[in-house]
Order: structure tokens, then sequence, then C-alpha cells
């Protein structure tokens, strides 16, 4: 039988997060892994009386391309591909790793080349603006999150919001808090991040903030905006690792100097850092000022989608903005690296602290 908090996420990214409409084409996309998910998402994509269109890939598939692909076969891109990102309405994307660290060995110049090669279809993607990213939950994303399979289900549907006899509804008040946030921030001039081992102010005026309630990622919970591409000053130190093409690097710390980074550190894997800000000239710039505002998310698990919405956190992001929110920095890397806020840090807004100890003074 099928998990009923299952079936209550696969209805809100098709009926809240995307707001399918009938005769509309939706891609749902994810490794057999998350199988489940997957047909449940295309059972209501047809309730909906939409098309669904399938592309599940097999475990292992992006271990066995790295390993035995050409340049030519890495630069590779189907027409298929680009004709289904053209025809699609929506895209339903779901993560459900078998392992998490399949890609460890990888030499990172084959993914540039692949990155590359495919950006016409992410940039027709995120033109369109209709797609929504999600998790199933796995026993490799459990052992990464220190967790049993069962704890880390509950984990993930209770951060989904899943766990509630109206979700949607619960989203919706989700949205209304982050709108009072918003309101606080607009017009602001200068933003600065302070916490242990971390200094940092960067510029926002003209860029607009925006929330993230469920409508692009699920689970969700972030305020955020592109920063003034010239403005970072300062340092920062990152709480936690961060994961990145299958390696982690731990212990990051950032010093930027009229928004570039002059200097990157890490305990572990910093050559592999080195090379990621050194992909081409955006990826050494802010691209995203992030506030995690999901205070049902309480603990880290190595996992983006759910520790950049961490309740009392930020993250910033190198290299590339998102339009909407004013942003110009362009670039192939998107890289979200997280600071705790709740023990000792605190936001200012034009010198005035708008959250300290992770809790909002609005």
């Amino acid at each position: 039988m099928i998990d009923a908090r299952v079936s209550r996420l696969a209805e809100v990214l098709v009926t809240y997060s995307r707001k399918v409409k009938r005769g509309q084409a939706v891609m749902i996309a994810g490794p057999a892994a998350a199988e489940p998910l997957i047909l449940e998402v295309g059972r209501c994509v047809l309730r909906a009386g939409a098309h669904p269109m399938y592309r599940m890939v097999p475990d292992g598939a992006a271990e066995v391309f790295y390993a035995e692909a050409g340049e030519e076969q890495l630069a590779f891109v189907p027409k298929s591909l680009l004709a289904t990102a053209r025809e699609a309405d929506h895209f339903i994307n779901i993560l459900g790793d078998a392992n998490t660290q399949a890609l460890a060995g990888v030499d990172p110049a084959k993914q540039r080349i692949t990155e590359k090669a495919r950006r016409p279809v992410s940039e027709i993607v995120m033109r369109k603006n209709e797609w929504v990213l999600s998790l199933f939950p796995t026993p490799a994303y459990a052992q990464d999150a220190g967790m049993g399979l069962e704890e880390f289900e509950t984990f993930v549907y209770a951060a989904a919001l899943t766990d509630r006899k109206d979700p949607v509804a619960e989203w919706r008040k989700a949205h209304a808090m982050q709108e009072k946030i918003i309101a606080r921030l607009k017009g602001a001039d200068r933003i600065r991040i302070v916490a242990p081992d971390t200094d940092l102010t960067m510029g926002v005026r003209g860029r607009k903030f925006l929330g993230a309630y469920g409508t692009h990622n699920m689970p969700d919970g972030e305020v955020f905006t592109g920063p003034v591409e010239t403005s970072a000053e300062g340092c920062i130190r990152y709480t936690y690792p961060v994961c990145y093409r299958g390696k982690e690097v731990t212990d990051v710390r950032l010093e930027f100097e009229k928004g570039k980074v002059v200097k990157a550190t890490a305990a572990k894997n910093q050559a592999f850092l080195a090379q990621m800000i050194d992909m081409d000239p955006g990826a050494r710039r802010l691209g995203e000022l992030g506030i995690g505002t999901n205070y049902g998310i309480a603990r880290f698990i190595k996992n983006i989608l759910f520790d950049e919405k961490i309740g009392g956190s930020i993250h910033l992001a190198l290299g590339r903005s998102y339009e909407e929110t004013g942003g110009r920095n362009k670039s192939s890397l998107h890289w979200d690296m997280i600071c705790d806020l709740r023990q000792g840090g605190r936001i200012e807004a034009d010198g005035k602290v708008i959250q300290a100890d992770g809790k909002f003074r609005l």
C-alpha cells in the first residue's frame, strides 16, 4: 500500500506547487529509487486532466556515464531532451539517490563539460519558471542524516508539512509569515551578517526580496535576494559542511573584497573548493542571500534542499543569481553554503537588528 504521506506530497506538488491544469504536459523526472513518488505524481497529473511525461533514470546511470564517456559523449545533448524542455508546461523533479557518494570520485572537469553542454536545456526550464524540486526519502539520505529510514521519513514529510491534515493551508500560513519579513526588508540598502568568525556586509539596494513557500522547492522556507555583485565586504565562516557533486567540503571560510572572493580556505577538500570558484568569472561572486524560515527543520542533515531552509540560518550562494531578484551575476555555479545564526548570530538591515539568535524582530 502507498504511504498516505507520499500521496499527499504528490498532490501538493501537482495542485499547489505547480497548479497543473487540464491539457498541460508535465515532465516528471527522477531516479528509479524514487519510483513510488514518481508514480503518485503521475496519478495526480492524470486526475488533473493533464499529460504526464516520464524521465526515470536507472540508479547508477550517472556513475557509469562518467566512468565510460569520452569528451564527445560528455558534451552530447539529445535533441529529444531539448524538445521535451520546450514542450513541457511544468517540470516536477524528484531527488532519490540510492548512493549519495556515487560521484565522489568523478573528475569535476568532466561534470563541467556536461553541465555547460546542457545549459540551453536548463535555461529553457528556468525561463519558463514552472518547475518544482522535491525528494523521496531513501536509505542513503537517511544514513547521511544519521537517522533510521522511518525516522528520516517522518522528518521529511514533517518538513514538507504533508504530515498535516491540510498541507496547502499550512503553506499559505508560511507564505503570510514570509511576507512580514519581506515588508521589513523592503527598501534596505545594506545587509550585515554577524556570527562567530563572521562579519560580512553586502548591498541590496534596488534588489527584490522574494519568499519561497513551496512553489519551487518542497520542502521550502526562505526569503532570498541577489546581492549587488560588487558589494560584498568582509569574511564569513560557514557552520556546516557543504556537499557538491558528491564531495564534502568542511569548515569553509571566505573573504570578500569589492564583491569578489579573494581568499577561500577549507579544512577538507580545499583544492576542490578552489576548482569550483575558478569555474568562471561569476563563480567568485555572490548570487544569492537566503534567510531560512522553516523552523520545522531544526537540524543539519547534509542535504541542501532541507539545510538551506533551517529556521535561524542564512545561506549565501556563490555563482548564478536569480534574475527575478534583480541579480545580474552569471555563472555555471550556484553553490549554497550555510551559516547558523541561532547561537550568537544576527542579521542587520541598515544598522537595525532584524534577527538575533535565529529569532526575527519584526
